[in-house]
């Protein structure tokens, strides 16, 4: 279930700070999903990591494995996890940029998105992502999610301000029902 022919889901744990706080820190990672683009201190994101990504009732959170290198490429994450209305939000960072560009958060959004609707029984599933942010939108439509709307120039980014926009998949949409 956490894997596919690329990659392993594993469990965020303790042990991540470190290498999460790597990617947390890169501009160019955090550019187009990171709305503040603060730097932060490790202890902060240590507290980020044990309040949001391990301890938390609310969220499911998975560092991304390349089988092949054993390499942590990225982190994916169920966070909102709303289990009456079976709602969630989704959340990709690949890391490692040295892997953009390859497929990776697709086949890694995949996993999510089968455990999330065939183990969870989730119904719907959301995200946010920047109007910018072009490859990123065209692959969540190619995953089945459908643009649900806008908030307008929320973003500033560059000197001038940018969009968000919220997309949605529900459970038959991604089960092709």
């Amino acid at each position: 279930m956490f894997s596919s022919k690329r990659l392993v889901l594993r469990k965020v744990d303790k042990n991540d700070v470190e290498l999460y706080h790597s990617w947390r820190n890169n501009m160019d990672v955090m550019y187009t999903t990171n709305p503040s683009l603060d730097l932060y201190s490790l202890e902060d994101t240590r507290s980020f990591v044990e309040n949001n990504l391990t301890d938390s009732r609310s969220s499911k959170s998975y560092i991304i494995l390349q089988k092949e290198e054993d390499k942590a490429i990225g982190i994916t994450s169920l966070i909102n996890i709303d289990y009456k209305n079976r709602n969630s939000e989704c959340i990709i960072d690949i890391g490692e940029k040295d892997y953009w560009g390859q497929g990776y958060g697709s086949e890694a959004l995949q996993i999510l998105l089968n455990y999330a609707f065939l183990e969870l029984n989730l119904h719907r599933v959301s995200l946010r992502v920047f109007s910018f942010n072009h490859k990123a939108i065209k692959l969540y439509k190619k995953l089945g999610f459908k643009e649900e709307g806008i908030s307008r120039q929320c973003l500033f980014r560059n000197g001038k301000w940018e969009d968000i926009v919220h997309m949605g998949i529900l459970h038959n949409e991604y089960l092709g029902e």
